[in-house]
């Protein structure tokens, strides 16, 4: 069996379409590709943080800024227009992503922390009081955790923790518990970005609806790596960004419900997002707009929709596989080792990373070592300090991988982690 052959998706010609997997790395960084150390080639696996982009999207934003750069909705004349039909489709094309019923449940913001504070600021402020309580859990990003902590803070809200079991799985008889009669909203991540949970988020959100509560799904992990559809999950609300699959930065969504997103009040106003205006008073524009004021990230959400086209085409059952054939096999390689501490589910049952660390060895330190190999990783408390905190952890080290990477990548980060074992040793 060839190497191509052990993957669900054809590897070799999807990084032919990534520019930057052909570079090396690790000389002066004010010299890439040119420094003296700029010898070994790049093995990118912080994709949890930020994909690579492939030349087809990125082919999309010249085209736009080439051929038909002009603001949407406010001119008669062609490039206005076509800017406008190009718009307008790519919140359709989103919308079919997902599983929503139309462009109306489609709103863009410019990445998944505007569509957290969109919602939190819009229904929170409005909704919420004493009495009332917010349902979250302990592995909650700082874009989730911390704006319904400052919205119960103002509100006088509870703010209420879900907690975790020791494979960083959550407790459901605890989540129980707390998603009571006083619960207004459940807010959750579908997969950590810290310990690649995949959390039941259609039983829980159904948790919250038996309540009459509503639900706030995290997708920033999950909808770039797998098939996602709202309407089967039956979420209230979704936010996900495009620069984690596969698209530009500046550009996220959030999904709601129609006729949440209607009883709403705007978050921002301005241009665009107004239907009439008078010295004394304004009306809202239809949705999606009404929550879209000002000019929009045009360019970056044409090139979301071409980032879209090219995950479809690769399937994103594929997409999925292809990402939990490599975090078990990552999972298997790190864990021969009785000095690496990996955290989250096991192998076999996560998303597309592994978090870890090194006995006796800083999660930024080793990240510095990995980087003299070429291999990209994370390191920190990736936006959960109170996780980390909780896993008695200052940092950790993250491994995360997309449809561009392979087996022998992992065996990169692998050896070049043992090394760093023996350095330490």
């Amino acid at each position: 069996m060839s190497t191509q052959d052990a993957y669900p998706i054809d590897v070799e010609a999807i990084r032919a379409d990534f520019p930057v997997l052909d570079r090396t790395v690790g000389g002066d960084v004010t010299t890439p590709g040119e420094g003296e150390g700029d010898t070994e080639p790049l093995v990118y696996l912080d994709n949890a943080a930020t994909s690579q982009t492939p030349k087809a999207v990125v082919d999309s934003i010249v085209d736009y800024y080439y051929s038909y750069n002009a603001n949407v909705h406010r001119g008669i004349h062609q490039l206005s227009q076509e800017a406008s039909v190009a718009y307008e489709e790519a919140h359709d094309n989103v919308a079919d992503f997902i599983g929503a019923d139309g462009r109306e449940e489609i709103i863009f913001v410019k990445n998944t922390t505007e569509a957290m504070n969109l919602v939190a600021y819009a229904w929170g402020l409005e909704e919420l009081g004493p009495g009332d309580s917010v349902v979250t859990t302990q592995m909650e990003h700082h874009a989730s955790l911390v704006t319904w902590q400052q919205i119960c803070k103002r509100t006088g809200a509870e703010l209420r923790f879900i907690e975790i079991d020791d494979e960083g799985r959550l407790d459901m008889e605890h989540a129980a518990e707390l998603i009571d009669d006083s619960t207004e909203m459940v807010s959750l991540v579908h997969i950590s970005n810290t310990l690649g949970t995949i959390n039941p988020v259609a039983e829980i959100t159904e948790m919250a609806h038996e309540v009459d509560a509503y639900s706030f799904v995290d997708g920033a992990q999950s909808v770039p790596t797998r098939p996602v559809d709202v309407d089967e999950i039956d979420a209230d609300f979704l936010a996900f960004s495009g620069h984690k699959m596969l698209g530009p930065t500046g550009i996220g969504v959030l999904y709601g419900k129609e006729h949440l997103l209607e009883s709403m009040q705007p978050y921002l106003y301005g241009g665009d997002m107004i239907r009439k205006v008078t010295y004394d008073e304004s009306t809202w524009e239809d949705l999606p707009w009404k929550f879209e004021a000002g000019t929009p990230s045009i360019a970056q959400a044409i090139a979301l929709d071409a980032a879209i086209d090219y995950l479809e085409d690769i399937g994103m059952e594929n997409v999925q596989a292809h990402e939990e054939l490599l975090a078990e096999y990552a999972y298997d390689q790190l864990n021969r080792y009785d000095d690496v501490t990996i955290y989250g589910p096991p192998g076999d049952d996560r998303g597309g990373l592994v978090g870890f660390n090194v006995d006796g060895v800083h999660a930024h330190d080793l990240s510095s070592i990995l980087n003299d190999f070429a291999v990209a990783i994370r390191a920190g408390d990736h936006c959960t300090q109170p996780l980390h905190d909780t896993l008695g952890a200052a940092a950790s080290a993250r491994a995360s991988f997309y449809v561009y990477n392979t087996r022998e990548e992992i065996d990169a980060l692998v050896d070049a982690v043992d090394d760093a074992r023996q350095l330490f040793a």
